[in-house]
């Protein structure tokens, strides 16, 4: 299988243009089609006192948000024609808690979703995290969360493989592979093995290194030992000990009422990332 088919998720936040360049890269790297996604919120009416707000702020209000979204598609557009990029551009308008469900229907019809990752102290950091867990929970398909700082380096030449033997991480695994084939190294990383004994084998990662393989793929084995540390950490040690470019690691979640809530290592992955990571369930 090969990534023809991107989505992008665009915003006018200033750190969307580094999420811009990213898609950029990986549709030029390797030849896709790409769409940028732009959502729009509806107009609340607030009732106050019992009385609803009046129809011309309202109307007042939905003027004001067709300009900022047309304003966000030119500017989205003029960062493509600069870049070379053929781009389609797409527009869902509903209202805030309508907009994860939304973005998986789209997310659907790609073969991966581009989206940012959750910005420290930002007024809508909870409304973001459930976006990107509606990108890859919700959908069906693969999500790459880019680091509001960007991307250093994509298509990646260094790739870590978080694997304990789960699903979650066999569908990582496999919906990596047009992006990781092309990489000079790919580490397979088992934190705290004898924990996963039943699912990564008595030669932890062997099997799946194997698989690697046969794809082509340039593939080491390293297991570590937690020492009490979350597996969160141990991973952004690992991180940065190895120069990662890219991380891959299954999604986990568990359904709490009508809240997705992500498990431990997921989260703090997500929410301290340095690099890119490309993320299933």
């Amino acid at each position: 299988m090969q990534y023809k088919d991107l989505l992008v998720v665009v915003d006018r936040k200033p750190t969307a243009t580094k999420r811009l360049e990213t898609a950029f890269e990986l549709a030029r790297a390797l030849d896709a089609h790409l769409t940028a996604l732009l959502m729009i919120p509806e107009p609340a009416n607030p009732v106050i006192a019992g009385v609803p707000m009046p129809l011309e702020i309202l109307e007042n209000q939905r003027e004001l948000i067709a300009k900022e979204a047309a304003d966000t598609i030119a500017t989205v557009r003029s960062h493509a024609d600069r870049a070379g990029i053929p781009l389609e551009t797409r527009t869902e308008t509903a209202s805030f808690e309508q907009w994860p469900s939304r973005l998986a229907r789209q997310a659907r019809h790609a073969d991966l979703t581009i989206i940012g990752q959750v910005e420290p102290e930002e007024d809508d950091s909870a409304e973001v995290a459930l976006m990107i867990e509606a990108a890859f929970m919700q959908s069906g398909r693969p999500a790459l969360v880019v680091p509001y700082v960007g991307a250093r380096n994509l298509p990646p030449e260094r790739v870590l493989v978080c694997w304990d033997g789960s699903p979650e991480a066999a569908r990582a695994l496999n919906d990596s592979l047009p992006i990781i084939e092309s990489a000079r190294s790919t580490t397979l990383l088992i934190v705290d093995p004898e924990k996963y004994r039943s699912t990564v084998g008595e030669l932890p990662g062997a099997d799946a290194a194997t698989h690697l393989a046969r794809h082509g793929i340039n593939v080491q084995i390293r297991t570590v030992t937690g020492n009490g540390m979350a597996t969160g950490e141990v991973i952004l040690n690992e991180i940065s000990d190895n120069g990662a470019d890219l991380v891959v690691m299954g999604g986990y979640g568990h359904s709490r009422l009508r809240e997705m809530v992500l498990g431990g290592a997921t989260r703090k992955l997500l929410e301290s990332m340095t690099v890119p990571v490309l993320i299933s369930h």
